[in-house]
């Protein structure tokens, strides 16, 4: 997430595993894996990002707020995140599409704010 705009610019379909996190940070446009990142401790960061480029911050120090923001706005407006109920996609195409559909229209009202 930019930190500026709090446009997502990369995101990454898995579990909790090194794969997914190492998916997620190459899937990171150049220009802001550039800079530094702060995260939660989450181990799988720690063995991605590297440690120059990466600081773990707990919740209250509020560096991570915007973030916690995203995943609570993303669970409250997409059921399918939420658990296994009626609107969960058993299809990870079918998740990934409509996190894709999500992640579009939620950029770009982020950048009709801005203006």
């Amino acid at each position: 997430m930019c930190r500026q705009t709090r446009q997502v610019v990369a995101y990454a379909v898995g579990d909790r595993m090194i794969k997914t996190c190492q998916r997620l940070w190459e899937s990171i446009p150049d220009s802001y894996r550039a800079g530094h990142c702060e995260t939660s401790f989450w181990a799988a960061y720690k063995a991605v990002i590297p440690s120059e480029q990466h600081t773990a911050v707990g919740k209250e120090t509020g560096e991570t707020a915007h973030v916690e923001r995203w995943n609570n706005t993303l669970r409250q407006r997409l059921a399918r995140f939420v658990r296994m109920t009626l609107s969960f996609s058993k299809s990870v195409v079918m998740h990934e599409a409509c996190l894709l559909l999500f992640l579009h229209r939620y950029n770009r009202e982020r950048a009709i704010l801005l203006k």
